[in-house]
């Protein structure tokens, strides 16, 4: 945010035009975040330089649909019930048991190998000297 008064003004200006363009493209983070960022200018400048930037504002909010709100509704549909089916068909008593689950066989570990004593010499490998072996 500017310091100078000039500035904040001038941001605010840009805000707007930024604002116009995304809630005709309907760009709703973009709407939401531009709102708060105004907001945020608006509260930092005096009231009597900033009315018709207010007006402009609420004019704003009207058309993207928010009436008033910095966060606009969400436009998710909730989720259907689980009990509520498509057809005519109500389900029965014997239909809505659900039956036991089985249980689940225990695998049986694969016998390991058996290599019988094997002999390293740890002098080849370099664990010793040579002398010694």
């Amino acid at each position: 945010m500017p310091k100078k008064r000039k500035g904040k003004l001038k941001a605010l200006g840009e805000v707007i035009e930024a604002l116009r363009i995304a809630i005709n493209a309907k760009r709703r983070p973009q709407v939401r975040y531009l709102f708060d960022r105004a907001d945020a200018l608006v509260k930092a400048l005096p009231a009597d330089l900033t009315t018709e930037q207010r007006e402009q504002l609420t004019r704003l909010h009207k058309k993207s649909g928010t009436g008033g709100k910095a966060t606009p509704q969400s436009t998710k549909k909730p989720k259907p019930k689980p009990g509520a089916r498509s057809g005519g068909k109500k389900p029965t008593a014997a239909s809505s048991k659900r039956p036991k689950p089985q249980a689940v066989p225990v695998p049986v570990p694969v016998p390991v190998r058996e290599l019988g004593d094997r002999y390293i010499s740890r002098t080849v490998l370099g664990y010793t000297s040579r002398d010694e072996a």
